[in-house]
C-alpha cells in the first residue's frame, strides 16, 4: 500500500532507480504497476508520463500527463511537457490550454512569453512558404531507427542506425545500440544496401558523424561505456555512460587513430557533431553546465594543437528546453532541431544564419510534421538535404530537395504610349485562381513576386482609367522572369439604364472588395460625383456552382460590401442600394451545366440607374 504523499517513497524506490539511470522501459513496467494500485498519486502518474515521454510514446504519455494534472497540483514543466505531447498528437487547441496554465505559472519564461504573444500560431506556420520537396529514401529498416544522415561529395552517405544484429540493447528504449553505417548514392538518388563501418563500431552507441571537407577527418559521437568512461550509480548499481565526441583519421581507406576530445565528461553528454567547411569550428549538442536548457547547441574552435573552450550559441538558437542535431552549412546557415520553440509538434527543424543576429526560422511543412523531425543536413554539390522523422512510425531518413526559387518581375505599361504605369494594382494568383498577394507598381511600373520554378501563376492588373488585363507567368529556372502587361485606356460606359464597369472580381468564397474591385468602383464614384442626382441599384450575381441558398447569401454579402464601399467614398446612403440575386438571373442561360466561360459571364455585378 502506498503512502498518501506525492513524492518519492519506499514503494516507488525500485521504479525511481530505473528512471534515474535512464532505464525507461523497465521503469514504465514498475510505475505501471504502481499507477494501477489503490495508492496511486500524482507523482507516480507524472513519472510514468515522463518515462513514456522519454521513449517518444506520445499516446501513453498524454494519457498519464492528463491524470498527473487532473487535480491542478503538477509543476510547471509537467504542463509544458503535456502540451508538447498533445502537439505531437495534433491536438493543438488542447495543447494551448496546457500552455496557458504553464504561462500563468512561469510568466517570465521565454516559452511562456512566446506563447502569450502568439498562442494560435499553427495556421500561419502550416501555411509558410514551402522550402523543400520531401520523399522517404530507400534506406529502410522496419522497426529500427536511422538518423544522422550526412552525404559526402563522393556520394557516400553516413548515418547512425539500430539495424545491427547485436543482441545487446540499450535499456533506455530496449533497442539495439547505434552503429555507424554507410551507403552509396547513385545518379537517381537511390542508395546501395547499407554496410557497417566496422572499424568504428563498438558494442555500445556509435554515431552520428561529421567529416572534413577533404573527407579524411571524422568527428563522431560514441557512448562512454566503449572507452570505460562512466559513473557508477550507487542507487541503481548501474554504470551510467555519457555521449562523447571522438576524432578519427582515414588512413589507406580505413578509419584509425581514434581519440577523445578533451571536453568529454562523465557528468554530461557531448554529441551530434558538425564541422564547418573550413574545419576550424565544430558544432555539437550538450547538456554541459552553462547552458540555457536541457540540451543546447555549442561550438568549439578546432586549433592546430588542440581545441578552444566550448561556447554556447545563446538565446537566438537555444531555449529552456532541448536543442539538438546541429548541422552547419557552407554559407554558415545552422540547421538544428528544437523542442522549445513554437513548432508543429515534437522536434522541429529550424535554421538561422550565424553571419547575422536573425531569429531561428521554422522550416515548415513538409520537412516538419506533428511528429519528431530532426537531424537535417545539406550537400551543396548535390543540392540535396537529408533529415530523419518518425512520422510513419520509426525514425527513417528522408530526402529534402530545395524548391527552385525565382522572381517574377511584372512591368505594367500604357498600351498606347508604352510608358510605365505607376500605382497599378498587380495581383498574382495560384493555379486555382486564388489571390496570393497584391502590390502596387513602383515609379518604373514594376512589381516583383517570389515564385517557384515550373509552376504557373496568373496575373490580374488594374489601374485607374485603364482596362483591367490578365496575364500569366512561369519561370523555368532560378532568377528573374520579366512579364510586360500593357493596359489599354478605358472609359466608363453610361447607358440610359446602367453604368457599365469592368467586371468586379472577388476572391473565392469572399465578399470583401479587392484592390482591382476598388479601382472599378472608384470609377463609379466619380460618375456619381459628376452626376449628383444619380441613384444606383447594385445587383450582384454568382455562377451556378453551389446551392441556391449559398449563392444567394454570398451575392447578398457582395452587394452590401459594394454598397458600403461606395458610401465610404462619400456617396450618400440614399443614392445607393443593392441586393444579391445569386444564380437566379443568369446572363447566359445554361442552368447548372455551365462552362467556365459561361460561369464567368454569369458571375457579375450590375449597376442599374434608378434615377439620373
Amino acid at each position: 500500500m502506498l503512502t498518501a504523499s506525492y513524492g518519492q517513497n519506499s514503494a516507488t524506490a525500485k521504479a525511481d532507480k530505473l528512471f534515474e539511470s535512464y532505464q525507461y522501459v523497465a521503469a514504465i513496467e514498475e510505475y505501471q504497476k504502481l499507477a494501477e494500485s489503490k495508492g496511486a498519486n500524482e507523482y507516480i502518474y507524472t513519472q510514468l508520463a515522463e518515462s513514456y515521454y522519454n521513449v517518444f510514446d506520445s499516446e501513453n504519455a498524454s494519457k498519464w500527463f492528463a491524470k498527473a494534472t487532473a487535480k491542478g497540483k503538477a509543476d510547471a514543466e509537467t504542463y509544458y511537457r503535456y502540451a508538447q505531447t498533445l502537439k505531437v498528437l495534433g491536438k493543438y487547441s488542447e495543447a494551448n490550454k496546457q500552455m496557458d496554465v504553464f504561462a500563468k505559472m512561469m510568466p517570465k519564461d521565454d516559452r511562456a512569453k512566446e506563447h502569450l504573444a502568439n498562442p494560435n500560431y499553427i495556421p500561419s506556420l502550416a501555411t509558410n512558404s514551402k522550402l523543400f520537396d520531401v520523399a522517404e529514401t530507400n534506406i529502410k529498416s522496419k522497426g529500427q531507427s536511422d538518423f544522422g544522415a550526412l552525404l559526402t561529395n563522393d556520394n557516400i552517405l553516413y548515418f547512425a542506425s539500430t539495424r545491427n544484429s547485436s543482441n545487446k540493447t540499450d535499456k533506455w528504449n530496449n533497442q539495439p545500440y547505434l552503429d555507424i553505417y554507410q551507403s552509396t548514392r547513385d545518379d537517381k538518388g537511390s542508395f546501395s544496401e547499407p554496410t557497417p563501418v566496422r572499424e568504428l563500431n563498438t558494442p555500445f552507441h556509435d554515431g552520428p558523424v561529421t567529416l572534413s571537407a577533404d573527407g579524411n577527418i571524422m568527428f563522431f559521437a560514441r557512448d562512454g561505456h566503449s572507452e570505460g568512461q562512466y559513473e557508477k550509480s550507487k542507487k541503481s548499481n548501474t554504470k551510467i555512460g555519457q555521449q562523447g565526441i571522438y576524432k578519427a583519421t582515414k588512413v589507406d581507406g580505413k578509419w584509425t587513430n581514434v581519440e577523445a576530445l578533451p571536453f568529454n565528461s562523465t557528468s554530461y553528454s557531448a554529441t551530434n557533431p558538425s564541422l564547418s567547411k573550413d574545419g576550424k569550428t565544430l558544432y555539437f549538442a550538450s547538456n554541459m553546465p552553462g547552458g540555457l536548457g536541457e540540451s543546447d547547441i555549442w561550438k568549439v574552435t578546432v586549433e592546430a594543437n588542440g581545441y578552444g573552450k566550448p561556447q554556447n550559441l545563446g538565446p537566438n538558437v537555444n531555449t529552456a528546453d532541448k536543442e539538438n542535431f546541429p548541422f552547419i552549412a557552407e554559407d554558415n546557415t545552422l540547421y538544428f532541431a528544437s523542442l522549445g520553440r513554437q513548432g508543429l509538434g515534437g522536434f522541429d527543424v529550424y535554421k538561422t544564419n550565424l553571419n547575422g543576429s536573425d531569429q531561428a526560422i521554422n522550416l515548415g511543412k513538409p520537412v516538419n510534421s506533428e511528429k519528431d523531425d530532426f537531424s537535417f543536413s545539406f550537400n551543396k554539390n548535390a543540392n540535396i538535404g537529408y533529415f530523419s522523422s518518425n512520422r510513419n512510425g520509426d525514425d527513417a531518413i528522408f530526402s529534402a530537395a530545395p524548391l527552385c526559387k525565382a522572381e517574377a518581375i511584372v512591368l505594367v505599361t500604357n498600351a498606347k504610349t508604352k510608358a510605365p504605369l505607376t500605382n497599378a494594382s498587380v495581383a498574382i494568383l495560384d493555379l486555382k485562381g486564388n489571390v496570393i498577394a497584391t502590390e502596387k507598381s513602383n515609379a518604373e511600373g514594376k512589381v516583383s513576386y517570389p515564385i517557384e520554378c515550373n509552376l504557373g501563376y496568373g496575373l490580374q492588373v488594374a489601374a485607374q482609367n485603364f482596362e483591367t488585363a490578365s496575364s500569366a507567368v512561369k519561370a523555368v529556372k532560378a532568377g528573374e522572369t520579366v512579364v510586360e502587361v500593357a493596359l489599354a485606356p478605358s472609359e466608363v460606359i453610361i447607358t440610359d439604364t446602367e453604368v457599365i464597369l469592368n467586371p468586379i472580381y472577388f476572391e473565392y468564397d469572399k465578399s470583401n472588395i479587392t484592390a482591382q474591385g476598388a479601382v472599378e468602383l472608384d470609377k463609379l464614384v466619380k460618375v456619381m460625383q459628376d452626376n449628383p442626382s444619380m441613384v444606383i441599384f447594385v445587383k450582384s450575381h454568382t455562377d451556378s456552382k453551389g446551392s441556391l441558398n449559398y449563392n444567394l447569401n454570398l451575392s447578398e454579402r457582395r452587394a452590401q460590401s459594394t454598397v458600403q464601399y461606395l458610401i465610404s467614398k462619400g456617396i450618400t446612403q440614399g443614392r445607393i442600394s443593392g441586393k444579391g440575386f445569386g444564380s437566379t438571373e443568369q446572363k447566359v442561360k445554361c442552368g447548372t451545366n455551365c462552362t467556365q466561360e459561361q460561369d464567368a459571364q454569369n458571375r457579375r455585378s450590375e449597376f442599374l440607374i434608378v434615377k439620373k
